[in-house]
């Protein structure tokens, strides 16, 4: 890591990128309003990735006279010049965010002509203005969770370096992860209407190849219990796993494929042998075992915050409680 992180010192300093998140003008007024200028659009996804709890607020530019081309299944073909923003807060209190919100961290991700790059930037004490920080950093985070449970954390934000542990494939290509189609093919409140995202894109001029609306993939929502158990455990393995556990992913040769377009049942970790998880399998046999979720190593590690078993790797302190049952549940019913 910290051969790493001098690499990146020695190629890249914070005089090469914006210093100040302001310096993009994707917030109008107070920023904890999480109100967007007319250079960002707003967007949402069905299936966020977990974040240990955090609420995340996404937008996203797109240069004019230049158009996104459209992908039904991997990440769409954004053009030069687009910029992505992802801003990370906590609401004080969950069941009531209008008592108002603490900020934590912006991520900005650039498609600049060799690629893209991911840069971490850092809201100061007073919430007043994020910064770059290419190594990351930490800060505390308290809320009232909707349990009405105070809990309390060191979040963590990573380095510009780790955001590539995501973001990369095998192939060393740099992508988006959330603004699939599937996943972005929901509703979004934009303040003056409500309207389909991919709708609201189209009609910005965004697309250049879209297909008939109705052909557009839909992931199910993870925790609508009104959906299929399978369909929503696949939608939250596909976001919080897939980014690695795909077949161009870096994590392609343990032969777990997590994407939601993944057929195969041995591929996904039924009565498969771990190929080289040391002591994450927590000596278990098997990454699903239909009708054992307490025999599975998948629920092994998920239930884990050691830095040694748990998965992900990165981007969490804690167990996503509400996610970890979800995942039980459908192995459950997989017997």
């Amino acid at each position: 890591f910290f051969v790493s992180m001098f690499l990146y010192s020695y190629l890249f300093s914070s005089s090469d990128f914006n210093e100040k998140i302001s310096d993009y003008n994707i917030y109008v007024g107070n920023p904890h309003d999480l109100i967007t200028s007319d250079e960002f659009i707003p967007y949402e996804l069905i299936n966020p990735l977990f974040t240990d709890y955090a609420w995340k607020h996404r937008s996203i530019y797109i240069p004019d006279n230049k158009q996104i081309v459209y992908n039904e299944i991997d990440s769409f073909g954004f053009p030069i010049g687009t910029i992505i923003s992802k801003t990370f807060y906590y609401p004080y209190d969950f069941n009531n965010p209008s008592k108002g919100m603490s900020l934590k961290e912006t991520r900005i991700l650039i498609h600049e002509e060799d690629g893209w790059i991911g840069l971490p930037y850092i809201w100061n004490e007073s919430e007043t203005e994020a910064y770059l920080d290419l190594v990351g950093g930490i800060k505390k985070a308290s809320w009232i969770n909707f349990d009405g449970i105070k809990e309390s954390i060191d979040y963590i934000i990573p380095s510009m370096n780790q955001c590539k542990g995501c973001h990369v494939d095998n192939y060393m290509n740099f992508s988006p992860i959330g603004p699939k189609a599937r996943n972005i093919n929901s509703d979004y409140d934009y303040g003056t209407e409500i309207k389909n995202q991919i709708k609201k894109w189209a009609e910005l001029g965004f697309f250049e190849n879209l297909p008939d609306f109705i052909d557009i993939p839909k992931v199910d929502k993870w925790d609508d219990l009104s959906m299929n158990i399978n369909n929503r455990a696949r939608g939250w393995l596909d976001i919080n796993c897939a980014h690695c556990h795909n077949k161009m992913g870096p994590a392609n040769n343990t032969g777990l494929y997590l994407d939601y377009h993944e057929t195969s049942l041995k591929a996904l970790g039924i009565n498969k042998t771990p190929v080289a998880a040391g002591r994450g399998s927590g000596h278990l046999k098997y990454d699903i075992v239909p009708g054992f979720p307490d025999k599975s190593i998948l629920v092994y590690r998920f239930e884990s915050t050691d830095p040694g078993i748990m998965m992900p790797e990165l981007g969490r302190s804690m167990v996503h409680k509400e996610g970890l049952q979800l995942i039980k549940e459908w192995i459950l019913s997989l017997d």
